[in-house]
């Protein structure tokens, strides 16, 4: 028995090592080439519908451009500019997520990432 649990000892604590080595080793996250963090606050200064800018699951787009575009009337947007908007990209407004395809389209207006500091979910 004592065996055994020194077995169950040894293995335990180096998984724990081999798990920190790993991490130790790991490079740090870096943002991609090019790529600016913008802070809360930041976004929050383009705050209205002829500067919309929204943080969305640790990325920030700027939406100035789309918000005539998009299907449901300006006032719908309005409320999410300048903030952290991923629950109303989840959700709507009434708990049905975005289709794969807005989700995608995102891309094409992404101007930077939340700062690390405020990440995402």
């Amino acid at each position: 028995m004592k065996k055994t649990v020194f077995a169950a000892f040894v293995a335990f604590w180096s998984s724990v090592g081999t798990m920190l080595a790993l991490f130790a080793l790991a490079p740090a996250a870096t943002l991609a080439e090019g790529e600016t963090e913008y802070t809360l606050e930041e976004v929050a200064e383009h705050a209205s519908l002829e500067d919309c800018w929204m943080a969305i699951k640790g990325k920030v787009y700027d939406f100035t451009d789309y918000v005539p575009q998009h299907p449901a009337p300006p006032p719908v947007l309005e409320p999410w500019c300048g903030c952290e908007a991923t629950e109303g990209m989840t959700t709507k407004g009434y708990g049905r997520d975005h289709s794969p395809a807005a989700w995608e389209s995102m891309e094409a207006y992404q101007v930077g990432v939340l700062s690390e500091a405020e990440g995402p979910e």
